[in-house]
């Protein structure tokens, strides 16, 4: 047997903090773009808009907390500022915001009831942050900027309770004076881990990345332990650059990478995608919210793909998710609960400790078709399968039905639905001991 290599044990021992664990097993939550966009009808705002338009006349974050609950979502994350600066919330350093609104004449705050609503309906509730601020004056120049920022974040992180998610893209741009603003990403992770400190910080921070598109894709190789990482680490972005690592690479954790990384990350991936055409609301979207079979799609390309799925609702003029993505969100829930309502075979009482070339066979439960197949490994001690398949026993013989390469917390592998006595799974290739944790076939 060929000896292991260094940096593939190296890479077999890296494990996620509790937080991350956490973020990843809340597998499907809500984004919520919601702004002063929605009124002009724009996705990106220049930043000189009337705050006077933001006046809606039914704002209900409850109805948007039950519906994500009722979807099967864990937690909504809030657009509190985008680009053009316009805050959710009454921010003590800029008038762009809701207390130059009509709405509540001046005295309402979104971000409040939003908080109070996530917890109400037991969801998770997090925030997003535009670091890019089209309004700011003091924007490009970096550090006036970076401290603004930061007092901005400090009252988001102080005044709504727990804060799950710290959400942050890496838009960036000149500011009045030509200059490009050069964010301190140090000390902006510093302020959230003192003051949020089980908070995970999403995109442009360090626990959770980008898959790399918009468009609901995760990789089928989707490796957590990877070398590329977060950009307030270290060395990370050289890194990046030795290796020609960019947020869309298709390979960021095989072994032929991982042997040219001086350091791996735990960095898993978040998909992001709308529910509509555009993340802000438009009245003529209205029939163009993605299709049942889409979200399915969706679903098996990101929760299926050892990623975590992180859906766009935008609340439309009224301050109210529109019926028509809220009849897909209920749609949706039900074609979830049907796909996998009863496992075809009995659920692992132990961990499987599976070295390369075990296999496990398992009874099928009845005579029913199935086409679906789950399985996860225990992420708390790693992330090391490299490549597994699926075979079904067929009138004797034992015929493949489904190949895998990563698992990590959750794997689903669909193919032409199929009758049989049994299944046989084996880990075909891993780094060190998988520690796989569950099984399913639906």
């Amino acid at each position: 047997m060929a000896k292991t290599p260094d940096y593939v044990k190296y890479a077999a021992s890296i494990v996620p903090t509790e937080r991350q664990i956490k973020w990843q097993e809340t597998e499907f939550y809500a984004f919520i773009h919601y702004g002063i966009n929605t009124y002009t009808n724009s996705e990106w705002g220049n930043g000189n808009e009337d705050p006077e338009l933001f006046n809606p006349e039914k704002l209900d974050c409850r109805q948007w907390a039950k519906v994500c609950q009722l979807a099967g979502m864990k937690g909504v994350i809030l657009t509190a500022k985008h680009h053009d600066g316009f805050c959710l919330w009454p921010t003590a350093y800029t008038d762009h915001c809701v207390r130059s609104s009509k709405w509540m004449d001046g005295k309402g705050d979104v971000v409040a009831e939003c908080a109070k609503a996530c917890k109400e309906f037991g969801m998770e509730f997090g925030v997003y942050l535009s670091p890019w601020d089209r309004n700011a004056e003091c924007y490009g120049d970096s550090p006036a900027y970076n401290a603004f920022f930061i007092r901005q974040l400090t009252e988001l992180l102080t005044k709504y309770g727990n804060v799950s998610e710290v959400w942050f893209d890496g838009a960036c741009a000149e500011g009045p004076n030509g200059k490009v603003q050069v964010y301190d990403w140090k000390a902006i992770h510093a302020a959230i881990k003192e003051l949020q400190p089980q908070a995970v910080t999403a995109i442009m921070g360090n626990d959770v990345r980008w898959v790399g598109n918009e468009g609901g894709l995760g990789r089928k190789t989707e490796w957590s332990v990877n070398a590329f990482g977060p950009v307030s680490e270290d060395g990370a972005l050289e890194q990046r650059e030795q290796l020609g690592l960019t947020e869309m690479s298709a390979d960021m954790g095989s072994r032929e990478v991982i042997a040219q990384a001086q350091q791996l990350y735990w960095y898993p991936s978040e998909v992001d995608v709308s529910i509509r055409p555009g993340w802000f609301y438009h009245a003529e979207q209205d029939f163009q919210v993605r299709s049942l079979n889409n979200l399915i799609d969706i679903y098996y390309q990101s929760v299926g793909r050892n990623s975590v799925l992180l859906l766009n609702i935008p609340p439309d003029r009224r301050g109210l998710l529109h019926e028509n993505d809220v009849e897909r969100l209920h749609e949706f829930r039900s074609a979830l609960d049907e796909i996998f309502d009863r496992n075809l075979v009995e659920p692992l009482k132990k961990t499987w400790k599976a070295e390369s070339g075990d296999s496990m066979v398992f009874d099928v439960n009845g005579e029913d078709m199935f086409g679906t197949f789950l399985i996860s490994e225990d992420i708390s001690k790693g992330q090391r399968v490299e490549s597994f398949t699926v075979e079904a026993l067929v009138d004797g013989e034992w015929e493949l039905i489904a190949e895998g390469t990563t698992i990590g917390y959750r794997r689903l592998l669909r193919f032409e639905k199929t009758q049989a006595e049994q299944i046989r799974v084996t880990i075909t290739s891993t780094r060190a001991t998988a520690n796989i944790s569950a099984i399913g076939l639906y």
